[in-house]
């Protein structure tokens, strides 16, 4: 049985890595400024150099880095680049927001159970790329988002988080997609939340919620 966090951090230094336009990034953000989130970004890194993420950190004064697969020889090389640069930001919590590349050992081995992702299925689901599609073209009747602590398994983490959103007849995959992220925009924070808290404690694939600790 392993408490994610054994104590309670009063601010939770975070490495966000994205490949997109980052609003999962912006709704992290939007917490920690209104008060609501005791955490730090400390970092925001993308694989995609011109990645609209990127632009949105720097504007906020949030150190923007573009490491390129492409620049090292094998994933291991890159992988502990990545490692490299959330350990000088001092990263207790990374999160994957909309990040679309699979992370092996010698990254996921640096951050034992200190790796979030935000997935936009109901887990086990309709794992890997274009879960919204995938859940329309199943015919599913609802759909949703899912956090996750991250291990070697492509979106098969612990479930932290989950969330439900019915599919509505006519929907495609922009409109299913739009309803899912605002879910995802609650979620995520929320599960950063618990986390610097120290309320979620680990057994096995079970992540118990502990009740919050009353001063």
């Amino acid at each position: 049985m392993i408490r994610v966090m054994p104590r309670p951090v009063p601010q939770l230094k975070l490495a966000v890595l994205a490949s997109g336009r980052g609003s999962n990034f912006e709704a992290l953000q939007n917490e920690i400024e209104s008060q609501q989130l005791p955490a730090v970004i400390r970092v925001v890194i993308s694989d995609k150099e011109k990645a609209p993420v990127l632009e949105k950190a720097r504007q906020k004064g949030i150190s923007a880095r573009h490491i390129n697969p492409g620049q090292f020889a094998e994933r291991q090389l890159y992988e502990q680049e990545l490692v490299r640069v959330c350990e000088e930001y001092e990263a207790d919590l990374v999160v994957l927001a909309g990040y679309m590349r699979i992370l092996g050992e010698t990254f996921v081995g640096s951050f034992p159970w200190r790796i979030i992702n935000i997935h936009p299925a109901l887990l086990p689901s309709f794992p890997g790329l274009n879960a919204q599609r995938q859940a329309l073209e199943y015919g599913v009747r609802y759909s949703g988002c899912t956090v996750h602590f991250v291990d070697l398994g492509v979106d098969e983490g612990p479930i932290i988080l989950q969330a439900v959103v019915p599919v509505i007849p006519g929907d495609d995959e922009e409109s299913l997609s739009e309803r899912i992220l605002k879910e995802e925009h609650r979620l995520l924070p929320q599960a950063v939340r618990l986390i610097a808290a120290g309320r979620l404690e680990l057994n096995g694939r079970q992540v118990t919620i502990l009740p919050e600790e009353v001063n």
